[in-house]
């Protein structure tokens, strides 16, 4: 058994915790840069909560300029075991209305101006995304969304586009009718490969502000619209986030699907070809595969 230490990594409408203990914001340095933000952390019904402003407090990250390694390793450094990304998200589906929310499990990853990897010449490492997030933490979501009266869809998948524009009409019915997507936000991708690389369980919790630009009756995206939206969706994901201590308990079990051991066959580059500069700086990440191996 290990100690829990739950994350949020809160998007556009979420930028803090409610009644953590012992709170305090630090700043954490990593080899690939400085987080968004400083990290918050503290505790909160016994369990120990670290909370990131993914756009930085303020909002000043676009969607591509996000530092999502340096979140992800700041995270891992913090001893990090389980990652929530709460994100916006518009929805193509008339079910999945504005102020639901949506526990995704499946991405397609549109995004071309990020980095999308802790690994590269020098250390080369491959890992499975096939099942990008852990349905251990997706059910918890689930529970502590329906505990706190959200309409919550289980199950979707999330098209993850670059931005910071939102997408024309010809683009979300392609998404929409050929591509079967549900929703669609700039956030997500590479931060969910990032932790599936940094042994972390990752579950995405997408509130749907909008119907993107496809929907007949609703027009294009109305940023006003979506900033009230915005705002009660992010009263509901703090009642959310507030019951998930109480579902994943202070101790965890090992990963029953295996997140958090994501890299026992992956790493491919031969312990005495590895370059010692690209190993220092995955100390964090893959620390416990690289020590094992010498």
């Amino acid at each position: 058994m290990t100690e829990t230490m739950i994350a949020i990594v809160g998007g556009s409408g979420l930028y803090e915790i409610d009644g953590l203990e012992d709170a305090r914001w630090q700043m954490v340095e990593t080899p690939w840069g400085a987080p968004s933000d400083q990290i918050l952390t503290g505790v909160l019904q016994g369990v120990r909560m670290a909370f990131l402003p993914r756009h930085g407090r303020g909002h000043v990250h676009s969607p591509t300029t996000v530092p999502y390694r340096a979140n992800i390793d700041a995270l891992k450094r913090l001893g990090v075991t389980d990652v929530f990304s709460v994100s916006a998200c518009g929805s193509f589906r008339e079910e999945m209305a504005p102020g639901d929310f949506v526990i995704v499990d499946q991405f397609i990853d549109r995004t071309f101006a990020r980095e999308k990897s802790f690994f590269g010449t020098g250390c080369v490492a491959h890992v499975s995304v096939a099942h990008p997030t852990c349905a251990r933490l997706g059910t918890a979501a689930k529970t502590a969304a329906e505990s706190e009266g959200i309409t919550v869809h289980d199950g979707g998948t999330y098209l993850a586009m670059e931005g910071p524009q939102f997408s024309s009409l010809a683009e979300s019915k392609l998404y929409r009718e050929v591509w079967g997507c549900d929703v669609i936000g700039m956030t997500n991708m590479p931060e969910a490969k990032l932790a599936r690389e940094a042994e972390l369980c990752y579950a995405s919790v997408a509130m749907i502000t909008d119907y993107d630009s496809w929907h007949p009756d609703h027009g294009e995206v109305d940023v006003n619209e979506i900033i009230r939206t915005l705002l009660g969706n992010a009263d509901k994901a703090k009642g959310m986030v507030a019951r998930l201590p109480g579902l994943l308990g202070a101790e965890r079990a090992p990963c029953p699907h295996g997140c958090d051991r994501a890299l026992d066959y992956a790493i491919l580059t031969a312990p005495d070809r590895r370059d010692p500069e690209v190993v220092a700086k995955l100390d964090a990440v893959a620390g416990r595969v690289l020590a094992s191996a010498g």
